[in-house]
């Protein structure tokens, strides 16, 4: 099985950054893409930032120029630097992995983390 470990929420002012890290551990022979998401009260869960492990990112026009995602292979990890933040970024932020390949099976499998709770507010 694998497991993603979020860490780095907490509570920052209008204008502030925050960093998320996140780590995946198991039985892991790769991760092709890691996304960061998020889940406002009462809101369906969005895409925040996505990248491929060749380095490819991918961000929405909501964070676009605010939020940079980062990688390293060779840890199995993933970070989100966040900065001017807004209060409509408060979420519950969650860790994707994607299609990976693990060791016990053949069979290509989405994991998701716990989850971070990101509060903008003055």
């Amino acid at each position: 099985q694998v497991q993603l470990v979020e860490s780095g929420g907490g509570l920052v002012q209008p204008g502030g950054s925050l960093s998320l890290s996140c780590a995946a551990s198991g039985s892991i022979l790769s991760i092709p893409a890691m996304g960061w998401y998020r889940q406002a009260p009462g809101k369906q869960r969005e895409l925040v930032a996505h990248i491929t492990r060749g380095g490819s990112t991918y961000y929405p026009e909501s964070v676009k120029g605010r939020f940079t995602i980062s990688n390293d292979n060779a840890k199995n990890t993933v970070a989100l630097q966040m900065n001017s933040l807004k209060s409509e970024d408060t979420a519950v932020y969650y860790c994707s992995a994607e299609n990976v390949r693990v060791t016990t099976t053949p069979f290509l499998r989405n994991y998701w983390g716990q989850g971070t709770q990101v509060t903008v507010s003055a």
